[in-house]
């Protein structure tokens, strides 16, 4: 079954070609980051106007780039949420009414459970059951993954999620957005010990997460110091991230033991953190954990995990009917479990 993956939730056009027998046949991705610039942040409709210039010629462009035609297509899937309401619009009209014209089925996907299966397109994948993080954009959660599709929530962002502060703290700091991964670069140079910053709910029990005192505790930090200061910016960066770094990987220990799994799946945007995945993978292989995350080009938003996780859901028979809402706001512990 060769199926069709849209991803339109935010900022990044994505489309993808994922087939049951050969894997993922080919994906294309246009970013918008040189659109919203200019305003520090995404702007809600100016995204869903690029997803809809974008959206037809990247198809034609992946299906040439894959020797297919459109009638090659066996289902569609795209995101139907959470993420920017007038973005879901886009891609999930486009994608309903190509299943309708082709006569093919289409399927609704999960932008966080599409992240979450995202390592299974590795030659290693993981296996069930295991913990996930996902650090993506708004969303910082810890996930029990019993099976696809059977989820339960352990921890969950109660303000600021990890990337969010990521990128109010680049802001902060003077840099262009997308700041996650410009702060990172620039704690590359800085001194980790110069600057000590909370490891938020650490002292006390819960896998929940909380990172907005964390960005206040560096914009007082930045307040108080010596503006002119040339190692002073770098020092800040490493210290936050630092911090993040270290918060994510108790809880994310945490989890694991109360899970009783042997298997940790880091996916999401902030995944690609290279210095997240070096404290992760060293805990890791010192607690016998097997730790799991997708090539770098698969923690961002992309069409080859919307693919893939629409292959697994149209395999087990699920489909969406002539109706197709959106969801800006969807709990994995809401999605059915299609294998139950």
């Amino acid at each position: 079954m060769r199926v069709l993956g849209i991803e339109t939730s935010c900022d990044e056009t994505g489309v993808a070609v994922y087939c049951g027998d050969a894997g993922l046949l080919g994906q294309r991705l246009h970013s918008q980051i040189g659109i919203h610039a200019a305003y520090g942040g995404v702007v809600p409709e100016l995204a869903s106007r690029d997803h809809v210039r974008r959206l037809a010629p990247l198809t034609e462009s992946l299906l040439a780039g894959c020797a297919l035609s459109f009638h090659d297509l066996d289902g569609v899937a795209y995101t139907a949420g959470p993420g920017l309401a007038g973005a879901l619009m886009v891609g999930a009209t486009f994608g309903r009414c190509l299943a309708f014209a082709l006569n093919i089925p289409a399927v609704a996907v999960h932008h966080m459970e599409a992240h979450l299966l995202a390592p299974m397109l590795e030659p290693d994948p993981p296996r069930f059951p295991f913990v996930a993080l996902l650090v993506s954009g708004g969303h910082t959660q810890l996930v029990q993954v019993a099976r696809a599709g059977s989820y339960r929530l352990l921890g969950d962002s109660m303000d600021d999620a990890a990337g969010e502060a990521f990128d109010k703290v680049a802001s902060m700091l003077g840099l262009p957005y997308p700041g996650g991964p410009q702060v990172a670069e620039l704690a590359e140079g800085g001194d980790p010990n110069r600057f000590r910053f909370p490891r938020p709910m650490t002292d006390r029990p819960g896998l929940d997460f909380s990172f907005s005192g964390l960005k206040t505790a560096v914009l007082t930090r930045l307040a108080e110091a010596d503006a002119a200061d040339p190692a002073l910016r770098a020092d800040i960066a490493c210290g936050f991230q630092e911090a993040v770094v270290e918060t994510l990987l108790i809880k994310c220990r945490r989890a694991v033991e109360q899970a009783g799994v042997d298997t940790l799946v880091l996916a999401g945007g902030v995944a690609a953190n290279r210095r997240l995945r070096e404290e992760l993978g060293a805990w890791a292989r010192q607690a016998g954990v097997a730790l799991r995350y997708p090539a770098p080009a698969l923690c961002t938003d992309n069409g080859a995990m919307i693919a893939y996780a629409g292959w697994r859901r149209l395999m087990l028979g699920e489909r969406v009917d002539d109706t197709f809402p959106v969801r800006p706001r969807w709990s994995l512990e809401e999605l059915r479990d299609p294998a139950a």
